[in-house]
């Protein structure tokens, strides 16, 4: 799974970098938050479209995913996942499920509520799905799309041996965190950006600089420059759904 892809630097490190990765690591399935891959907020069809080609397979969003209106025009493709944890009525799938071979793999997508937005609690919501799923597949991958790192690692502990893996986005900082639960599910609180280097979370560096030195507002773009892909790679039994292993990536 690829942390959250920021704007055309972004774009351009899964176009440069994914396919490698994929042969070299012998990738099977790949997922990637792109609530950000529109100019640093939201999702095009047009990008969509690209991204998809570029060798992902489902992507997941959060907080951002309606920042592009035109995100409606594709929001019910079941590629295509906003957080389950939105009230009912709202368009678009919290989860689907991926063919892998002669597996079947399980995608949930859920967004914190702590500093972010109120919505439904994800613990509940989540562990609903999964449930649910699991009378399909034991390979069930969480995305977590939060704020706060206790609410990730707490979701991660009441998910224990229900899921394979919870992982966490939205901060854009990789944290160094990856385990594997007691009951078998792999964790990390973040899986990282990929996007600009030279930036503060994918954004020009000087505009951010200049926000917390002032508390004024400034026009938040999206930094140039070199790029960088980062993520984790899950090694997860068909079997059971326990995760064997948890390592997290970068490249640039």
């Amino acid at each position: 799974m690829i942390g959250d892809i920021v704007g055309k630097i972004g774009r351009r490190a899964v176009f440069e970098l994914l396919g490698q990765l994929k042969e070299e690591l012998e990738v099977e399935a790949t997922i990637a938050n792109a609530e950000n891959a529109a100019g640093g907020f939201g999702l095009t069809p047009k990008i969509a479209r690209q991204l998809f080609s570029y060798g992902l397979d489902v992507l997941t969003t959060g907080n951002h995913v309606w920042s592009k209106k035109e995100i409606f025009e594709i929001i019910e493709d079941e590629r295509i996942l906003r957080p389950l944890n939105y009230p009912g009525g709202v368009p678009g799938h919290g989860s689907t499920f991926l063919q892998v071979g002669e597996n079947l793999l399980g995608v949930i997508n859920a967004c914190g509520r702590v500093f972010i937005r109120e919505l439904d609690c994800p613990f509940v919501c989540a562990k609903k799905e999964a449930e649910q799923m699991q009378e399909k597949t034991p390979l069930i991958v969480v995305d977590m799309h939060g704020e706060a790192t206790s609410e990730k690692v707490a979701l991660g502990w009441y998910l224990d041996g229900l899921v394979s893996a919870v992982v966490g986005t939205h901060t854009h900082i990789q944290t160094a965190d990856e385990k594997i639960l007691p009951q078998g599910t792999a964790y990390i609180s973040d899986i990282g950006m990929t996007g600009p280097t030279d930036s503060v979370i994918g954004l020009k560096k000087e505009i951010a600089i200049k926000r917390f030195l002032t508390q004024l507002p400034e026009r938040l773009d999206v930094a140039t420059g070199p790029g960088q892909l980062e993520g984790v790679l899950l090694d997860l039994d068909p079997e059971n759904g326990r995760a064997k292993s948890i390592t997290r990536i970068h490249r640039s």
